[in-house]
């Protein structure tokens, strides 16, 4: 390879590189990504949030030992998905869970903005790690 060849594709690397910076930042100015941010730093922010948050993770894990050790019953699914339910209708939660959304399908329509000339989910590939 010759020394004209390396510095091309340095340049071209240094060029995605730069290209890629660029799109991070664009996407961090985006409403779509501020709203997301504001909504999640108000349910991090609210600690009886909080504290409902980690009782449902509570209630989750336990379900998850009870159905790993094949102990759950259809009254305990019922409980998590009550308890799920319960803490997606708190007003905070539910308006940062629609932020949520709102951004994952912006991104998912700029994945497949960059992905359509290379033949590949670039998304998945960038940032999957298992398939099945």
């Amino acid at each position: 390879m010759s020394t004209d060849t390396d510095a091309v594709g340095t340049e071209a690397t240094a060029d995605v590189d730069q290209l890629a910076r660029d799109l991070g930042d664009a996407i961090a100015e985006l409403p779509v990504y501020q709203r997301f941010e504001e909504k999640k730093a108000a349910v991090e922010a609210d600690e009886e949030l909080q504290e409902e948050i980690r009782e449902f993770e509570q209630v989750r894990e336990e379900f998850m030992l009870a159905r790993q050790s094949g102990e759950a019953t259809r009254d305990d699914l019922r409980e998590l998905q009550n308890a799920q339910q319960d803490l997606h209708e708190i007003p905070k939660m539910s308006e940062y869970l629609q932020a949520q959304n709102e951004l994952e399908l912006r991104l998912q329509e700029l994945n497949e903005t960059v992905s359509d000339p290379l033949d590949i989910d670039f998304g998945q590939k960038a940032g999957g790690c298992c398939e099945d």
